[in-house]
Order: structure tokens, then C-alpha cells, then sequence
């Protein structure tokens, strides 16, 4: 280096010495040294460097990306002043990264330097430390005087830290050391403190290779107070003295340098005035005297308390650091187990026990179970993959004990406790795999888990089972990662001892062994968070209180309770501790994190400074306090739709704080569970610590828009019922408001069509602007700038685009792809823009940025990411417990990276997606890599509603997107790749069919692709794929064969095929959906069709019918398809009839009259080669038909998208099969003996085509006009004359049992018509025919009709309605599907007070009363029973006196008890108790139901 000062330039041109565009290039631009080497060899001075263009530069083989940068700032040389040029040592330069070099050891940098021997300098080191501070004190006066350096810019000292340090010798260190060291010292009469080590990089420039030896662990600091030595948390102010010693290295390197003391008196004035201010509190408290150093050792052994907390805290005061524990113990004495309390405050994730008698009256185990909860398991049951193990032992929500070595508590063998060669042979192998899967970095979180081997008994020799799980522990992870505490010093000495001798390294700095274990427990319980000294409150009946215990939250895992304590009596108000948690909390929410209890809480303390309440709280707050004083409901469910990123979560909670202290608050931690099981606790929360039970307010963060919510409201109520001794009475006046944050892209349109509900948009009224700009200013007054939190910052600007895009295009100003944080940031971007609630965690990020974990790391990942590290947080993820994951602040800003990213970059989603995919990195086995994992097939699948709400769009936004702007080939390489990452979801696949048919009508492509879905696993939703496929495949065809002229013989022959394949695979599909409990997968859809469908982003309850419709769709393409051969031809009226005859199997192919050609000839040869398929379709059509109508008539639920669909298809159905030719009317007037057979073949016709031909069909006509049913009946009077004539039996008994039903609806409807029978006259009609069928007849409806009619009067008793009850259950056993067995049956008809028919009331007459309602309130109340309420009903309807008994209800007349269903099962008490009740009796095709169940006691 020839310049020992700063030197400005006046003009570039003037640069005549090559150095000068070096440092340049270094200190300016920020290049790679390769770069400006490579310009220094080619002689470039500043005259040459003005001409420069882009291809000079990659001639000189510079990359693109550096080219267009060193250029840029070159231009802006022109505009602004000179730069100023730091000298710069003659090694100092940015290198491009390389791959991880080992590091040398001390002993080889010393080889490599014989002049200056390493111990020589750690002598000279040790002198300094001891020298007495006032000659340094005046050094550092002197120094003071000279002129100071100008400073950098305090945000440059990141990336400064990541350049390398060269020194040309060891003597030069010393040099460094021994100005920096006297310093600091000279400093002690402010801040006294003294060095002991600083990391620093040392290379010997002799062997002309970079030697690395790091200069010991972390900087320690010592106060002196009144001859006592308190040590402050030195890791804690590591990382800012480390990076003022960096810089300082950096100015200062050979001896002899001016200001070298001026800059360290500069850096540590900022030191104090910046870093050190949460210390200033120790200090007010004392006046520091004279510094005195103290040794390391003595500290040690004077203060093993300090050491205790500095191990559990990282040198801080809380335990929070940790979350998971591991904690490895062997035998314990009854007397030990009092002081080992500090256990129940410790976050164990698993205790590794050695002791049997653990869960004995006095064993360890037993007294933590006492106040907290753990799984008690062996070694074994931790073998299998991780996830699995995770899921079935309940890891990281409850602690595991596991006993390593017998149980005394259970009998048995196998429970005994081993000796050590027995224990070796049997059990050692099950522990070391325990302790493997411990330390799988998947599990075992480094920097967030720490194990500590706590020793209660001494280990005598290496014989013992706890030496070989240390050694176990030793394969898989550092010493630094275990921590040792132990009863005694003897204990410990022997464990030393032995660990030495094998292992050869020193425990004793992770060793505690000098206090007691009363010690230990004191100081442990002493650690924040001070859970021991403050009990968490629940509100209670009367406005009481009680406690929420330890043991009954480890219990409640899926549940985490607001207590209305929740946050107090941690901190002193207004502490230090406390004004920098505030400090803290606030910076993480208002820069983008998620919001916390803590930030309501600090806001609750200042009410000068509230939290900011949106409009929509006090309607959300009024709207929750009406359902829980209000409404009928045990469970009300309650929406709050929400834009994603626009606080509607964060209003939730609000709301949740401030109604604590009123009602059990509790948020639901993962929407995945099983609602069963989320029932149950939520029930245990509302009886806890109580007799009666209290109300539950239940917070549900829905971001997939799940049925889950709907499921959980309706299994709470059965739960009550099942899971508890709360009676019926008491159960009713429990409540549980859920409330359900959705994210919707329309809330508005999602809030009209859901009630109760809310929504809240990005958007921000004038008042709510308001509050935000004072919340601005109050953030200004305590902290340095508010402006840089950009989610705050973004809601005040009222979601502002161009502030975001702004703010976006500054930050990615030097954006590069290639380089890995760049292709990182990307992959966040892209990831958070399209699936919500996405991250990546922490430990992959430094997987992906080739970053070594160490225990204390001072380089974070957020570091490595700059300059994008301003957009990103990290958050702590509560999923397979808890890690840390990195995403960037807001979605909004997401999305603007990914239009910066095209606009400025030519970067497209598509080019990020590939590359994702093309990692390897991110498809390994392992836990937190399956959830990123599953974000990606997330972004690749997940379909978002249509403005709709019913429906999907076919294809995630992301496919969408790519589709629009880059095609098939891009869209299919991306799907291809996924299938290979994803090889056994079945998912991936399915997509690409779908696009394949959908799109780009590839049905051969998308079929081999839908196959491989279905090879994967065979469910309703692949065989639907398959048979979607096939129906666009036919549709497609049809469509085509319209518009040609000539048709092919041949195409017909291919149509049929693909129909024939078609309604098999929607057959499978049906089959599988009928005798499956819950779906898992997909159906498809076409993209104009509304249908019903599964999948994880948008999952519906069930399959339904389908399979069924798809069956229908197709059959009517095969009619279409036939319609137009020539001998079919629909305008002909005599091929029409032809064409009926042939579908109903009046007549064979053969026999239809056809021109004689060679055409018709091919024709009649291809549907005699599948005439069977084809004759069966009209059957299999009325059939199909008639299942649906039953589904929809008898069964609860309403499903409009298809029964529209299905009644657009049964018209079509009346028009080719249910009108009489023409000439059958003619050739019925030539041949009198005709006459008889046409009539009654017209009056079916006609039945048929007003779907009264089938029970279900009658039934259907209680809503329509009289007329109609007038009709009908009066056609099955015509019929019933007529049967005498018929040798049909099975017909003449269904039309019998159809004119019936027929009467008594036309009575119901218009009960003075004359076509209308008597009741005499229709039971002896019923009596006849049920003599006829006998009890086993396999339909329902004779036994539905004997219910109607034969039902006892009040004081009739002989009668065998009992008989008929069991017989109609029988007959929908084997009438009705497996689908419809899954499903709750609807009544009809009730029981009135009057008498013959007019005691059957219908349910639209009971509907008149309530005209004026609107439709969806009028369906509330008869789901949830509320409509027998009200008092038009009472008076119409007849209450039966019942019983109920072994959980069975029965309607009473005298001794005669007939079994009914409850219509709401919850209403039936549990524990088979025998109680009297009384009800309202309904009329279903399952039998007979109660309404309105009530106890008479």
C-alpha cells in the first residue's frame, strides 16, 4: 500500500495509478477481488476505465451482473463528488465465495510462523491484560487530541464484518491487541470492563495460503462492585464489540498508524452510547471503583450460581432461550426429589430416565406428574419415520419420560431393571437410537435445544448405562451442546474423570457441581419467566376466578389459553427489562411480525398510547356479546372475513383481549387436528375448575377455508353430551362462540352470503387513517425509525401501490440472481405470495446459504441476506414444535418483488419455479423440509374460490399465471418436475391431467397422467379424473361430429368406447365414495361446470353423488350421438320411435328399419357389437334418476349445483322418452284391441314425466301446486281399475302403494277434492297390500305409509306399529347405499292434534308461519330445533309422551313403546339413564323422529 492517508481525487482521469481504480472497485463499487485483480493486470488506470462499455469488461472475463454495476457506478461518478479512498491493506479485498475451507489448527499456524511462536504472543497477551489503566488512560487523552477520522456510516459495519482481515505477521496482531486492549481499559472509568479474548482471523502471507486460527470463544466482561465481581451477559455485547474490533482492524493494521486510539475511542463512545444502554441500568445502582482484573478461574469458582444461569440463559436472565430441553438422569433419593421443582419450569421436550423406581410414590417421575403432564414411553416407540413418531408420542406438545431402564410401577419382565451387561445386550441398542433420533437436526434444533445430564448418584465407572448414552449423544452432536449438573463435587470429579478418559475433553466449563441442589432449584426458579410467583387466572361462574393449573394446560395441547392475567407480574412496570421488551415486541408487530398478548398488554399499561382499534371492533365485540346472551345455540359459529395482510387477524385478538376477563378465551393452535378431538378439550376448558360450566370464546385462524370450523361446531354439542356428566339442562345454557378469521380475495362478497358474519378489507377509513399517523408519531418517541416498519408503514399509507413498489425497487436495486441470498429472497417471494401462512425455516435458509451452525452464531441468516434483510422477519413456528421461519414482512410486498423481479430483472415466476425445484436441498427427508415441501405442491395445486364462493377456478393462480404468459411447454416442464419431487402425492399428477384436458385437450396425455394419479392411490377423486377426462374427450367429439356434414362409421365405434369407460370409472368413483368415511383427495370438474369438490385448499365434506351425475352427463352424450345416426333421426317421428323402442329393449338393432347401404350396414354392426352396453343406459338413466330424487328428498343438506343440473337432464329425458309418437296414436285408433295397452301406457308416461311414477317423486309434490297431484291421483285411480288386466305383479303392488301416498298428499293439499279417498278406505288398501308384501319387502314405502296411517291414538295400545318401525329400518338397510346410510334423514310429515289425516301436518305447511323470514334463518332454526319454539308450532303439533332408556328414546302409549330416532343426538343425556321426556314426532323414510326432546324432571 503506498498511501498511509486518505486521499480525494480530483478527476477519474487523473487516475494514473492502477491502485486507485483497485480501491475503487473494493471500496465503492463493493466488487469481487478476482475483478479488480483482473483490472489491475491489464494496467487499467483511470483514463482507461471512462472508456469502458460492457463487452471490455466480459472481455476481461467479468460477469454480466458485476459488469452492468461497476459500469453504473461509474456513470454516477460523473454526477456526484469524488469518492474518498481508504488506503487499504495490500490483502484487504472482498472474496467471491468459495466452498467452506477446514480451519487450521493453532498448532499449524504456529508451524507455518517458527520466528514468532503462538505461545509467545498468548505471553505477550497476558502481560497487557495485567497492566494497571491509568498509563492507558493517558494514551487515550492523547489520543484524543489528534484530528479524528471521519466514521462510517453505522449501517455499513454488516457487510464490513463479512470481509476477511489480513495481517502480514503475528507480531502485527500483537501490535493490534496491545492498542485495542489499552483502550478499552482506559475506558474502565466509565464502563469498566476488561478483554480477555477477541475473535479475530490470522494469515501468514510466508506459505502464501490462508491460515485461519480463531483467537479463543467470546469477549468476557467484569464489573467491580464494592470487591465483589458481578459478571454481565457477555454473550450479549459479543457481537458489538466484536464489530467495532472488526472495523478497527480494518483502519489500523502496522505499527506506527495515526488515530488508531481516536478510532477506538470514536467507536467505543458509540459503543456506549448504542449498544451498552441496557446494561446502564446494573450501573446506576453503584458507583464503579477502581478496575481490578479478576481471572476467569476464580470467577468461575466464586460464582457457580452465575455460571448455572449464564448456561440456562446464554448469559442472559430468562429461560426463554431454549425451547426444547432434553434431560438425561440416572437414580434419585426420595430426599432429592423436593428440590428438583425447577423441572416443571423447564420446556422438556424429553427426560431420558435410568432410575425404575421414577414413577414410584417417591420417585422422580411422580412428582413431576404432580403438577405437569408427560407421556410416560420407552426407547423403542422412537423408531420410525420422524414425522410418524412426532404425530404418535405427541412430541413437542407434551413432554415425553422415558424410562431407559425397567419400570417398577408396572409388573412383568420385560419392566425390570437391568444390569449393565444385560442392559447392553437388550436395551442399549433401543437408546442409542433414541438418542439419534434426539439429535437429528430435524428434531433437535440447533441454538434452540440444549440436553443437560443431571446427576443424582454417582457414576462409579464406565459401566453404566448413562456413560454409553453420553458417548450416544457424543457421535451426533458438540460437547458445547450438553450442560452437566451434579449432586456433589465427588460425583462430578468421577464424571469428569471418566469422560476424560474416553472422550479427552474437559466438561468443567459446562459443568455445575458446587451448589446444592437446593441451590440449583432456588436458581433456577429465580430465571424469568416468573411462572412461580404469579398463578394463571380464568374467569369463572359470578364473576369469580380460578386457576389454571400447569398440568391441565399441558393437557389441553391443541388449545392456547388467553388467561386474564396473561402477561402480568413478568416484568417490573417501567424497569429497564420492561421498557425493552416493549421496545422489542412493538419493533417485531409493526415491522411485519405476528401480533402477540405482549402487544396488548404494553398497550393496556400506557393508555396514553392505546392500541389501534378498527372500526369493525366494536361491531365484532357487540356481535360476540349478542350470541352469547342471545342465541339458543350451544355452539354459534361466527366469520370474519378478512384481505390477507389487513389486520383482520390481529382484530380478532384485540377483541379476544378485551373480553378475558368475561368469558374462557382460547385460540385454536393447529386447524388440522381432528375436530373430535379439539371437541373435547374445548369442552375440558369450559368445565375446568368449575361445577357449572362457563362460556368459551374460541379463536379458529382458517387461512385454507376448511370445513373444520363447521365440523367443530357441530361435534362441540355432541361432545358436551358424551364426554361429560353435564346434564341436559346445564349443557343448554353452554356456550362456545367460535370465531373464524378467514382470508378471502372478496370479503365483502364472502360476509353477504355467510351470517352471522363480519369482514374487514384493505382499506382504510379516514378515521382509522387517523389513528394510524398519531400511532406513528407515538412510535417516533421510542424508537430511532418508525418509518422502516414497512407493514405499519404500508396500512398507513392505506395499502398504498406505489409506496410498496417504491420501497420494492429500491431494495432490489442490486438484485442478482445468481447469487444465492438473491435466488433465496426469490424463492420467499414467490412462496408468500401464493400460499398463505408460508415460510421457510431458519435452519434450511443457512442449509441453502452454506452456513455452519455453532452454538451462539454471531452471523444470522438475516445477515447473509442483505440487502434484502429490511423486508424479512423471522417468526416462530408452533408446528412439530417450535423453530423459526424467515419470510418477508408483508404479502403485498411479496407480490411487488415478483412484478420487480419481471420488470427489471427478466425474472419470472415460472424461472423461480424451476429452480425451487431443481434444489435438492429442499426435497430431503425431514420434518421442517416436509412443511416447505408441502407449501410448494401447495402454490402448485391449491385452487382459490370464485367470486362465487361455490366453486373453484381450475387451476392454482400460479399455474394460471404462467399459462397466460409462457404456454403449455412451460406449465407441463414444471408439473413433470414436481411429479419427480413429489413421487408418492398423488395430487401433482392430477393437476397436469387436469390442465392437460381442460386447457389444452390432450386426452391422451392427460389420461396416462390421470392413470399414474389413480397408480398412486385408487380414490373417489382419481377415478373421477379418469372419467372428466373421458367426458371432455366425448364432448369434444360431439361437438365435432355436429358440425361435420358426413359422419364416419368409425367415430361412433370410438365414442362408445370412451363412454363406456367413462361411466365405469364414474361408477368406481360413486362406489368408493359410498363405502369411504372421509375423502382425502380431488374430484375434477369442467371449468363451466359448477360442481362440488375436494381438495386441501378448498376440502367439502364428502364426494355426494357425483359419480352419479357423471354417469347421467354421459349417458345423454350417447343419446345425443345415436339421435343423429340416419335411422335415428329425432325430426322423423317414426325413427324417433324406433330410437325409444331400441333404448327400452322393445326391439333389437336388427329390427329398426333402415336404408340398405353400406353406411348403415357398418353402423348397425357396431351397436350390435355393444348393444347390451347400449340397451342397459335408458334403464340404468331412470334408475340413476330415481336414487337421486331419494337423495334429495329424504336426506338433510341442500345441494342446488347439483339438483339444477339434474333437472336441466331429466327434462331432456322427458322429451326422448316420455311423449307418445304420433303414429302409436293413429295405429290406437285402427286397432281397437291396442286401445287398453296405449292408455295405460300414456297415463305412465305421464306419471313419468312429472316424476310422480316413484314414492320419493309423490312425496316432492307436498311443495308443489294441487293441481298437479290431482292429476297424478287421479291417473293411479285409472291404473288400479286396470290391475285386474295386468300379470305384473311387483308393478301393480308399487302403483297400489304410489295412489296412497298420492291421496293422502292430495288431502294434505286439497282435502274437498272428489279424486281424494277416505281413510278407511286407504288403510284397508294399505292393510291388503302389506299382507301381501310381508315384513321384508326391500323398499321403505309401504311401511312409511303404515306409520302414517296405523300410528296409535293417545290411548291405544294393541296395535303393531311397533313391527312396521322395525321393518322400515330394516328396508332402508338394504334399499338405501352406503351414502345414504352415512347421512341424517328428513321428516315430512309430523304428528298433529287432529284426527284421520288431518293429524299428518307437512313441513311446507308449517313453513306458512313463517313467510316473512327469510329462507337461510327459517333453515337455521330447523337445524338447530329452535322452530318448535315458537308458538304456532306448539299449537299444531302433537307433544308425545316418552321415555328414554340404555340411550334409546321410545314414544309410550300405555305398555306399548315404539323406538324413535332424536333428530339432534346431543339432546340425549349420556351415562344410559333412564329418564321420562316428551317430544314432537316427525315421519322419515328411516323411520319415526323426535323433535324438541325435554325432560319432564
Amino acid at each position: 500500500m503506498r498511501r498511509s492517508r486518505t486521499q480525494p481525487i480530483a478527476e477519474i482521469e487523473k487516475w494514473t495509478e492502477e491502485d486507485q481504480v483497485h480501491q475503487w472497485l473494493l471500496q465503492h463499487v463493493n466488487a469481487y477481488s478476482k475483478y479488480a485483480i483482473r483490472l489491475q493486470e491489464e494496467d487499467v488506470s483511470g483514463d482507461c476505465l471512462v472508456c469502458f462499455k460492457k463487452q471490455d469488461l466480459l472481455d476481461l472475463e467479468v460477469k454480466s451482473g458485476p459488469a452492468v454495476k461497476i459500469l453504473s457506478n461509474l456513470r454516477q461518478l460523473s454526477k456526484d463528488q469524488e469518492p474518498t479512498l481508504q488506503p487499504i491493506p495490500h490483502n484487504e479485498q472482498k472474496e467471491a465465495p468459495n466452498p467452506i475451507q477446514p480451519e487450521v489448527s493453532v498448532a499449524q499456524t504456529v508451524a507455518s510462523d517458527p520466528a514468532e511462536p503462538f505461545n509467545t504472543t498468548e505471553v505477550q497477551a497476558d502481560k497487557m491484560l495485567g497492566k494497571k489503566s491509568g498509563k492507558a488512560q493517558q494514551q487515550f487523552k492523547k489520543a484524543s487530541e489528534e484530528k479524528k477520522i471521519d466514521e462510517p456510516k453505522p449501517q455499513n459495519f454488516k457487510a464490513r464484518r463479512k470481509e476477511t482481515v489480513v495481517v502480514n505477521c503475528l507480531h502485527c496482531f500483537t501490535h493490534i491487541y496491545t492498542c485495542f486492549t489499552n483502550s478499552i481499559n482506559s475506558f474502565s472509568s466509565i464502563f469498566p470492563y476488561h478483554v480477555y479474548f477477541c475473535n479475530i482471523e490470522i494469515f501468514s502471507k510466508r506459505t502464501n495460503q490462508t491460515c485461519k486460527s480463531v483467537f479463543s470463544v467470546f469477549l468476557k466482561c467484569a464489573i467491580c462492585l464494592n470487591e465483589q465481581a458481578i459478571s454481565l451477559p457477555g454473550i450479549l455485547v459479543n457481537q458489538a464489540l466484536n464489530m467495532y474490533f472488526w472495523f478497527f482492524l480494518q483502519t489500523s493494521v502496522l505499527p506506527g498508524v495515526p488515530n488508531i486510539t481516536v478510532v477506538i475511542q470514536e467507536t467505543l463512545d458509540n459503543l456506549k452510547k448504542e449498544d451498552f444502554k441496557k446494561f446502564h441500568f446494573h450501573l446506576k445502582q453503584y458507583k464503579t471503583s477502581q478496575f481490578q482484573p479478576i481471572r476467569e478461574s476464580k470467577l468461575e469458582e466464586a460464582n457457580q450460581g452465575e455460571k448455572l444461569k449464564n448456561l440456562l440463559t446464554c448469559g442472559g436472565n430468562s429461560l426463554d432461550n431454549y425451547d426444547n430441553m432434553i434431560i438425561v438422569v440416572n437414580k434419585s433419593s426420595p430426599e432429592q426429589v423436593q428440590y428438583l421443582k425447577f423441572l416443571n419450569k423447564l420446556k422438556l421436550f424429553c427426560v431420558l430416565d435410568f432410575d425404575p423406581d421414577s414413577n414410584t410414590q417417591v420417585g422422580l417421575c411422580h412428582s413431576y406428574r404432580e403438577s405437569r403432564w408427560a407421556n410416560l414411553h420407552t426407547p423403542s416407540q422412537y423408531q420410525g419415520q420422524i414425522d410418524s413418531v412426532i404425530k404418535n408420542l405427541n412430541l413437542y406438545k407434551q413432554t415425553s419420560w422415558v424410562f431407559c431402564n425397567g419400570r417398577h410401577d408396572l409388573e412383568g419382565d420385560s419392566n425390570k431393571e437391568l444390569n449393565y451387561w444385560n442392559w447392553l445386550r437388550k436395551s442399549c441398542s433401543d437408546v442409542e437410537q433414541l438418542v439419534s433420533f434426539i439429535c437429528n437436526p430435524e428434531v433437535f434444533l440447533h441454538g434452540r435445544s440444549l440436553i443437560m445430564f443431571l446427576l443424582l448418584s454417582p457414576v462409579d465407572s464406565e459401566k453404566d448405562p448413562i456413560c454409553d448414552t453420553y458417548k450416544a449423544f457424543m457421535k451426533h452432536i458438540e460437547e458445547e451442546m450438553i450442560i452437566h449438573i451434579c449432586e456433589s463435587q465427588s460425583t462430578y470429579e468421577k464424571w469428569k474423570e471418566l469422560i476424560q478418559e474416553k472422550l479427552d475433553f474437559d466438561i468443567d466449563p459446562q459443568s455445575v457441581y458446587e451448589l446444592s441442589l437446593s441451590e440449583v432449584n432456588g436458581t433456577v426458579l429465580a430465571l424469568r419467566p416468573f411462572s412461580e410467583s404469579s398463578e394463571r387466572l380464568l374467569p369463572s361462574s359470578d364473576s369469580s376466578f380460578v386457576v389454571l393449573k400447569n398440568k391441565d394446560e399441558d393437557l389441553l395441547t391443541a388449545l392456547d389459553i388467553l388467561c386474564l392475567n396473561q402477561c402480568e407480574n413478568i416484568y417490573e412496570d417501567k424497569s429497564p427489562e420492561f421498557n425493552d421488551k416493549r421496545t422489542k415486541v412493538e419493533e417485531e408487530f409493526y415491522r411485519g411480525g405476528k401480533v402477540k398478548w405482549w402487544n396488548f398488554f404494553f398497550c393496556d399499561k400506557d393508555k396514553q398510547k392505546p392500541f389501534i382499534k378498527r372500526d369493525k371492533y366494536e361491531n365484532l365485540k357487540r356481535m360476540i356479546r349478542s350470541e352469547l346472551r342471545e342465541s339458543k345455540e350451544m355452539c354459534v359459529l361466527l366469520n370474519l372475513f378478512h384481505n390477507p395482510g389487513c389486520g383482520g387477524t390481529t382484530l380478532a385478538m384485540h377483541v379476544m383481549w378485551d373480553l378475558r376477563k368475561e368469558i374462557r378465551c382460547a385460540v385454536l393452535k393447529d386447524n388440522s387436528l381432528p375436530m373430535t378431538e379439539v371437541a373435547v378439550q374445548v369442552v375440558k376448558l369450559m368445565k375446568l375448575e368449575n361445577e357449572k360450566p362457563c362460556q368459551v370464546f374460541l379463536l379458529i385462524d382458517d387461512s385454507k377455508e376448511t370445513e373444520n370450523p363447521y365440523k367443530l361446531c357441530n361435534c362441540i354439542p355432541q361432545t358436551v353430551v358424551s364426554h361429560s356428566n353435564i346434564n341436559v339442562d346445564k349443557a343448554q345454557s353452554c356456550k362456545v362462540i367460535i370465531l373464524n378469521c378467514v382470508r378471502s380475495q372478496n370479503p365483502k362478497d364472502s360476509y353477504r352470503r355467510h351470517n352471522p358474519s363480519q369482514y374487514i378489507t384493505a382499506s382504510l377509513s379516514p378515521e382509522e387513517q387517523n389513528e394510524f399517523e398519531k400511532k406513528l408519531n407515538e412510535l417516533r418517541e421510542t424508537h430511532d425509525t418508525p418509518e422502516n416498519f414497512y407493514s405499519f408503514m404500508i396500512m398507513k399509507s392505506n395499502f398504498d401501490k406505489k409506496y410498496i413498489d417504491d420501497l420494492v425497487h429500491n431494495t432490489l436495486e442490486n438484485f442478482d440472481f445468481s447469487s444465492k441470498n438473491a435466488k433465496l429472497f426469490s424463492f420467499l417471494a414467490l412462496l408468500n405470495s401464493y400460499v398463505a401462512e408460508s415460510e421457510i425455516s431458519r435452519s434450511l435458509c443457512e442449509d441453502f446459504l452454506c452456513m455452519k451452525r455453532i452454538r451462539w452464531q454471531e452471523e444470522s441468516a438475516l445477515d447473509r441476506m442483505e440487502p434484502f434483510s429490511n423486508l424479512l422477519i423471522i417468526d416462530r413456528v408452533e408446528e412439530w414444535g417450535v423453530y423459526e421461519g424467515i419470510r418477508i414482512l408483508h404479502s403485498s410486498i411479496a407480490s411487488a418483488c415478483l412484478e420487480e423481479f419481471e420488470r427489471s430483472h427478466s425474472l419470472k415466476v415460472s424461472d423461480i419455479t424451476i429452480e425451487i425445484l431443481h434444489c435438492d436441498l429442499f426435497f430431503s427427508i425431514g420434518v421442517v423440509k416436509n412443511r416447505f415441501m408441502d407449501s410448494i405442491q401447495q402454490m402448485l395445486i391449491a385452487r382459490q374460490q370464485k367470486k362465487d364462493g361455490v366453486v373453484r377456478e381450475p387451476f392454482s393462480p400460479l399455474i394460471d399465471k404462467i399459462h397466460s404468459e409462457q404456454g403449455r411447454q412451460t406449465v407441463q416442464q414444471i408439473f413433470v418436475k414436481a411429479s419427480t419431487r413429489f413421487e408418492k402425492s398423488l395430487s401433482i399428477p392430477q393437476a397436469l391431467a387436469r390442465y392437460l384436458y381442460i386447457k389444452e385437450h390432450d386426452f391422451p396425455e392427460a389420461l396416462k397422467w390421470a392413470e399414474k394419479a389413480k397408480n398412486i392411490k385408487a380414490n373417489p377423486y382419481t377415478f373421477d379424473t379418469i372419467g372428466q377426462i373421458h367426458k371432455s374427450n366425448l364432448k369434444s367429439n360431439n361437438d365435432r361430429g355436429k358440425q361435420e356434414t358426413s359422419c364416419n362409421p368409425e367415430d361412433l365405434n370410438t365414442n362408445i368406447k370412451i363412454a363406456s369407460n367413462a361411466i365405469t370409472a364414474f361408477k368406481k368413483a360413486q362406489e368408493l365414495a359410498d363405502s369411504e368415511e372421509e375423502p382425502e383427495e380431488e374430484p375434477e370438474e369442467e371449468p363451466e361446470e359448477k360442481a362440488v369438490d375436494e381438495s386441501d385448499d378448498f376440502p367439502q365434506k364428502s364426494y355426494h353423488v357425483q359419480g352419479y351425475v357423471g354417469v347421467l352427463e354421459i349417458a345423454f352424450l350417447v343419446f345425443e350421438i345415436l339421435s343423429r345416426l340416419p335411422f335415428f333421426d329425432q325430426s322423423d317421428p317414426m325413427k324417433k320411435m324406433y330410437f325409444q323402442r331400441f333404448l327400452k329393449k322393445a326391439i333389437p338393432i336388427t329390427s329398426v328399419y333402415k336404408e340398405d347401404n353400406e353406411r348403415n350396414n357398418i353402423y348397425e354392426e357396431i351397436i350390435k357389437e355393444h348393444e347390451r352396453f347400449l340397451q342397459n343406459l335408458k334403464a340404468e338413466v331412470k334408475e340413476t334418476f330415481e336414487l337421486l330424487d331419494s337423495f334429495f328428498t329424504y336426506m338433510k343438506g341442500r345441494y342446488p349445483e347439483f339438483q339444477r343440473k339434474i333437472s336441466s337432464l331429466f327434462k331432456h329425458y322427458v322429451s326422448l322418452f316420455c311423449n307418445t309418437p304420433k303414429e302409436m296414436k293413429k295405429e290406437q285408433q285402427n286397432n281397437p284391441n291396442l286401445n287398453l295397452k296405449i292408455n295405460i301406457e300414456e297415463q305412465r308416461l305421464f306419471l313419468e314425466k312429472n316424476q310422480a311414477d316413484t314414492f320419493v317423486g309423490i312425496l316432492q309434490h307436498l311443495d308443489k301446486p294441487a293441481e298437479e297431484i290431482e292429476r297424478i291421483t287421479e291417473c293411479y285411480a285409472y291404473l288400479q281399475k286396470q290391475h285386474h288386466q295386468l300379470n305384473d305383479k311387483k308393478q301393480k303392488t308399487k302403483e297400489t302403494i304410489n295412489c296412497i301416498l298420492s291421496n293422502i298428499v292430495l288431502y294434505l293439499l286439497k282435502p274437498n277434492s272428489k279424486h281424494v279417498k277416505s281413510i278407511d278406505s286407504l288403510s284397508d288398501l294399505l292393510s291388503t297390500t302389506l299382507q301381501d308384501v310381508g315384513l321384508r319387502y326391500p323398499f321403505p314405502d309401504p311401511y312409511y305409509l303404515a306409520l302414517l296411517l296405523f300410528w296409535p291414538r293417545t290411548t291405544e295400545e294393541d296395535t303393531e306399529i311397533a313391527t312396521y318401525v322395525t321393518a322400515i329400518r330394516n328396508s332402508t338397510r338394504k334399499y338405501l347405499t352406503p351414502l345414504f346410510q352415512k347421512r341424517s334423514t328428513v321428516a315430512h310429515l309430523y304428528l298433529g292434534k287432529e284426527k284421520g289425516l288431518k293429524r299428518l301436518v307437512s313441513k311446507p305447511q308449517l313453513d306458512e308461519n313463517f313467510k316473512k323470514m327469510h329462507r337461510e334463518t327459517l333453515a337455521q332454526l330447523w337445524r338447530n330445533g329452535d322452530i318448535f319454539k315458537d308458538k304456532t308450532i306448539i299449537n299444531r303439533l302433537q307433544r308425545v309422551r316418552g321415555s328414554i332408556e340404555q340411550g334409546e328414546v321410545f314414544a309410550n302409549y300405555g305398555k306399548l313403546k315404539i323406538p324413535v330416532r332424536p333428530a339432534l343426538v346431543h339432546r340425549v343425556s349420556g351415562g344410559f339413564s333412564t329418564e321420562k321426556v316428551s317430544f314432537y314426532l316427525g315421519f322419515a323414510i328411516k323411520g319415526p323422529i323426535a323433535y324438541d326432546i325435554q325432560y319432564e324432571n
